[in-house]
């Protein structure tokens, strides 16, 4: 019915217009309207069709993340069962702990036990010092690494010799840019 009042609408338009060319024309251009249409038309469906699958993939996802919620009853029940055993390896840990210590305390007092002793019967350092040394020598700066002995060997002179002139009281001690006199020293 409608393509017969289309046609009538479009035979009167010639009668009236008197160019059949015009029809033609206006046919032409309804035709690539409809082309569009029914290619949007398309365009549409298939993004039904789509989004009809993207809602099915996000129901299911839905239905399995339900399940995946835990309840607070249960939060507070995993949370009280790591308490205990947080405070169970606490005290088995400060056991530990406190045996270590100890051993690392009687070790340390066998350690400085050992070293009392040791210094006990260690022979008492000369307090007193010798004249008895050359008179003349020369001066040495104490270099990184010297001993008095390497000093001695040096400067070709006697260890005894330079403590004595010196007054070392403990010969380990001496120290790097400490200048010394060198008794009989080349």
């Amino acid at each position: 019915m409608w393509k017969t009042v289309f046609l009538s609408a479009g035979l009167a338009f010639v009668a009236v217009t008197g160019s059949a060319q015009s029809l033609n024309t206006d046919v032409a251009n309804m035709r690539a309207d409809m082309t569009l249409l029914t290619q949007r038309v398309g365009e549409l469906s298939l993004r039904i069709e789509q989004l009809e699958r993207d809602n099915a993939a996000l129901r299911t996802q839905t239905a399995n993340s339900a399940q995946a919620y835990a309840t607070v009853q249960q939060l507070n029940d995993a949370i009280a069962d790591l308490n205990r055993a947080i405070k169970a390896s606490d005290a088995a840990l400060a056991e530990r702990t406190a045996a270590q210590i100890k051993k690392l305390g009687d070790a340390t007092n066998a350690a400085l036990d050992s070293l009392s002793k040791g210094q006990a019967q260690r022979a008492a350092l000369p307090t007193t010092f010798s004249d008895k040394f050359p008179s003349e020598g020369i001066s040495y700066t104490v270099q990184k690494g010297d001993t008095l002995a390497v000093i001695a060997r040096k400067t070709g002179s006697k260890s005894a010799d330079i403590i004595n002139a010196n007054k070392i009281s403990d010969p380990s001690k001496i120290l790097v840019g400490q200048t010394l006199f060198i008794p009989g020293g080349k």
